[in-house]
């Protein structure tokens, strides 16, 4: 049995080194909201940190934002200094690695606008060619300061959200089927 009322994602938590410049490029490369400032400078003399967030008990929040992307979930953007703070990102091959991934409607498009921008994007748009995610298109870039992301697109859907239609199942996320949805 899962979590009692368990409803989905309310948000994704992350660590940025500077605010302002997380803030700033997921305004303006991702189109974000910043919807509002949570805390500034929050920390605890006593082993609270330590206690309720698994972190030194010395370590001091500086600023938190939340964000949101379109009708995606929302982002929790965290600016800590502590004396124990790791300053290298972690890779998607190290334990605890991860992205962030975005849809988009048109591949070409974003990639031509994130290079204009002067972000470092990983490679060629890549396009599945067997199994379920057939019809989806996926490219990684970077953000300033490491964090891994991804913008995807499958225009059409995809083998899996065709044969989760057709057998009354849930689909992947995309655009066309929050609409469907919406009431």
């Amino acid at each position: 049995m899962p979590i009692p009322g368990m409803r989905g994602m309310e948000h994704i938590g992350f660590t940025v080194p500077n605010l302002d410049e997380a803030c700033d490029f997921f305004v303006n490369i991702l189109g974000a909201e910043v919807l509002y400032t949570a805390a500034k400078n929050f920390g605890a003399p006593d082993d609270w940190m330590k206690v309720h967030l698994n972190v030194d008990p010395r370590c001091v929040i500086k600023e938190f934002r939340y964000v949101r992307l379109g009708n995606g979930t929302n982002l929790e953007i965290f600016e800590y200094d502590a004396p124990d703070q790791v300053k290298v990102p972690l890779k998607n091959s190290d334990v605890g690695g991860h992205h962030l991934a975005f849809y988009v409607d048109d591949m070409d498009a974003a990639i031509a606008f994130l290079r204009a921008n002067k972000v470092k994007v990983l490679g060629e748009p890549t396009a599945y060619t067997e199994g379920p995610n057939i019809g989806l298109t996926w490219c990684y870039f970077m953000a300033p300061w490491g964090l891994q992301l991804e913008i995807v697109s499958a225009p059409n859907g995809t083998v899996f959200d065709r044969e989760a239609k057709a057998a009354g199942r849930t689909r992947l996320f995309h655009p066309a089927f929050v609409a469907e949805t919406t009431i």
